[in-house]
């Protein structure tokens, strides 16, 4: 597995190895030991979600206040745009984000360590996306960073389409209300 860090501090690009030939391919998607030793982190996962949008839906930007997640994402089929904004208020990335594309083209995962916002938008016509986090879901814990605010000012690929997004997506908190 290779590991690359990002600038922001924690959030880990991932790629696994990729074995393929004419037949398809294999991987790896999570080994406890490889992850570990590649990352220097002992995670413990607590629960797997799998989530199919259609093309434009922007789900995000979430975190859990009372009860952080970690989180190792991937998509399985299609291809996203991935963000994260560091909503630790002792981070020196504080209010910073970072998107990349994550495709089961490319295979690429994402390390987000709690205390991150995250979402994306879909790229292809739809996309399943998956999930292991270190805690579980808390619904009375769940918050919402708005996915427009101006202050973090994400630079979302919408192509003057605006993106399918829910109603609690709608209503997400302005970055100074977190």
């Amino acid at each position: 597995m290779r590991v690359t860090h990002t600038a922001i501090a924690d959030l880990l690009l991932l790629e696994p190895k990729v074995f393929g030939d004419a037949r398809g391919f294999f991987l790896e998607s999570y080994n406890e030991q490889v992850f570990t030793n590649a990352t220097g982190l002992k995670v413990h996962f607590v629960q797997d979600n799998h989530s199919r949008s259609q093309r434009n839906v922007l789900r995000g930007m979430h975190f859990q206040s009372e009860y952080p997640q970690g989180k190792l994402v991937r998509v399985v089929a299609g291809s996203i745009f991935d963000v994260v904004v560091d909503i630790r208020r002792d981070s020196s990335t504080y209010g910073r984000w970072l998107g990349f594309e994550l495709s089961a083209a490319n295979q690429h995962q994402l390390w987000i360590p709690p205390g991150l916002a995250h979402g994306f938008l879909v790229l292809s016509e739809s996309a399943d996306f998956l999930y292991k986090t270190t805690e579980y879901y808390h619904p009375t814990s769940e918050r919402c960073l708005a996915w427009n605010d101006p202050t973090v000012a994400i630079d979302w690929p919408l192509n003057n389409h605006p993106p399918l997004v829910s109603d609690k997506d709608a209503k997400g908190l302005r970055f100074d209300m977190l």
